[in-house]
């Protein structure tokens, strides 16, 4: 007798189909529903979630807000007022007060906050929000201040050590539940350490990559090897800084020349040397973390 209620609710979509339609990560799904009750989601008889088209479209408001910087205990409130007709006002955005947060804590070693905030950051916000609004600014923030800082070197290691462990255990449970493109990430050799390489990682990670994080940069002339060794999809090299000029000009080229597979640049480094490798075959994807992104997807066999 319960047939007909279910043909009238169809289609219902479990939670996977739900987090590639909308972009938003199992994890923080269920983190919206369990702590904050910003969803209610339908369950089948064994306790799976199943989504209505109308549970996507609040979805999809949740995001609206979050984007706009409203915490996420603030969204509920928010839901269910009527939508405005103009919503672009910026008051509500709080992601400022994060960024400042969050430089305070990386220059005064506090780790309790550093914790807190990456969290909040990338565990109750879509990964893409947290490292658009929050991380990547800040890690350009901290190195422009940092050429110039006592205790840089200090911060540095620190930041790096602490999301080296949190990224890399979201990297190795992401790897087994994927079977997506393997991207080998590395770090070129003029950085000062792998920020970028390590927030890229975990950025290709939500968009269904399998990611293959190099510890410390390879020589390029290993990475073929590793290309062949690891049966990598495409290859993508990562450094905030310009980097030497006849390793962009002429040892990229050549070696996008040799890997029988796509060789990207990203971080500052695509914007710096942008126009050194216009003739080249290196794909140049700037230092716009989701855009960088998007731009490799195109170029990426999926087997």
């Amino acid at each position: 007798m319960s047939a007909p209620a279910l043909s009238a609710e169809l289609p219902l979509y479990p939670i996977r189909e739900v987090s590639r339609l909308t972009g938003v990560n199992a994890v923080t799904l269920r983190a919206w529903e369990r702590r904050y009750g910003l969803i209610e989601p339908r369950r089948t008889p064994k306790g799976h979630r199943l989504y209505a088209r109308e549970d996507i479209v609040r979805i999809e408001r949740i995001l609206k807000w979050l984007n706009r910087g409203v915490p996420v205990s603030q969204v509920r409130a928010l839901l269910e007022q009527p939508e405005p007709a103009d919503s672009s006002s910026s008051s509500l955005g709080n992601w400022a007060s994060q960024r400042k947060q969050l430089l305070a804590a990386v220059e005064a070693l506090d780790m309790n906050q550093l914790e807190r905030l990456y969290q909040q950051g990338l565990a109750l916000y879509p990964v893409t929000t947290g490292i658009s609004e929050l991380w990547q600014p800040v890690v350009q923030d901290l190195e422009e201040s940092w050429d110039h800082q006592p205790g840089a070197a200090l911060q540095r290691r620190c930041l790096e050590s602490f999301l080296r462990t949190r990224i890399g255990i979201r990297l190795f449970h992401a790897n087994q539940d994927t079977s997506g493109p393997a991207l080998l990430i590395d770090t070129l050799p003029g950085d000062d350490g792998p920020l970028w390489s390590l927030i890229i990682a975990l950025a290709a990670s939500d968009r269904g990559y399998r990611i293959q994080l190099m510890d410390a940069p390879l020589s390029l002339s290993e990475l073929p090897l590793a290309v062949e060794r690891l049966d990598s999809d495409a290859v993508l090299l990562c450094s905030g800084k310009a980097e030497r000029p006849d390793m962009i000009r002429r040892q990229l080229p050549r070696l996008a020349d040799q890997l029988p597979i796509p060789l990207a640049l990203c971080g500052p480094v695509a914007r710096i040397r942008s126009g050194d490798l216009s003739d080249s075959t290196v794909t140049v994807l700037g230092d716009d973390i989701p855009l960088a992104l998007d731009r490799l997807r195109p170029l990426v066999k999926v087997s």
